[in-house]
C-alpha cells in the first residue's frame, strides 16, 4: 500500500512547487545529492545525504549513480546494514498531469536494493527485505520478503 498526500496544479504550472520548496534548498540538495552520485567512500556519501535531511542509517552501503529526491530527502529513511544497488533511485514525490503526490520512503535495516530498481513515494521495504535488480517498487515489500519484476512481486 502506498501512503501519499496529493496536490493539484494547473497543467503547463511547473513552478507551483516554489510555494512550498525553497530554491536555495533545492539547490543545496542537488549538488549533495549529486556529489554523492560520484563518492564511492560510504561515510562521506552517508554525511553528505544527512545534511539534506535524509535519514540515513549506521553502516547503510549506497552505491555510485544511486539517484536520491532532491525535492524531499526529509522523507527519505535508509535503514542501519541496509544496501541500495548502483544506479538505483529512490523518489519522495512524483510529478502527474495537474497533481504531485508525496509520500514518505523507508528501506528497512538490512534490505537490499538490487541494481537499478526504482522506489516510488510512499512505500516502506521491510527490514531484511529483497528486492531484485530492475525492479519498480511501487508497493510495500514485507520484512524478509524477496519481490522482483515491474511492478515487483513477490518471488517466495
Amino acid at each position: 500500500m502506498r501512503r501519499t498526500k496529493e496536490a493539484s496544479f494547473r497543467n503547463g504550472d511547473w513552478w507551483f512547487w516554489l510555494k512550498n520548496r525553497s530554491v536555495p534548498r533545492v539547490a543545496f540538495n542537488f549538488a549533495l545529492c549529486s556529489l554523492s552520485m560520484l563518492i564511492p567512500f560510504p561515510g562521506i556519501k552517508n554525511a553528505l545525504l544527512r545534511l539534506t535531511g535524509m535519514k540515513v542509517g549506521k553502516n547503510a552501503f549506497i552505491a555510485m549513480g544511486v539517484a536520491l529526491d532532491i525535492f524531499y530527502p526529509e522523507l527519505v529513511e535508509i535503514g542501519e546494514n541496509a544496501i541500495v544497488g548502483y544506479g538505483c533511485v529512490i523518489s519522495a514525490h512524483e510529478l502527474l498531469p495537474g497533481k504531485l503526490r508525496v509520500g514518505n520512503v523507508r528501506v528497512g535495516a538490512s534490505a537490499l536494493l538490487g541494481t537499478r530498481s526504482v522506489v516510488l513515494p510512499g512505500v516502506e521495504i521491510g527490514d531484511g527485505a529483497v528486492v531484485g535488480a530492475m525492479s519498480l517498487v511501487n508497493s510495500d515489500v514485507p520484512a524478509k520478503g524477496f519481490y522482483a519484476g515491474v511492478p515487483a512481486k513477490r518471488m517466495r
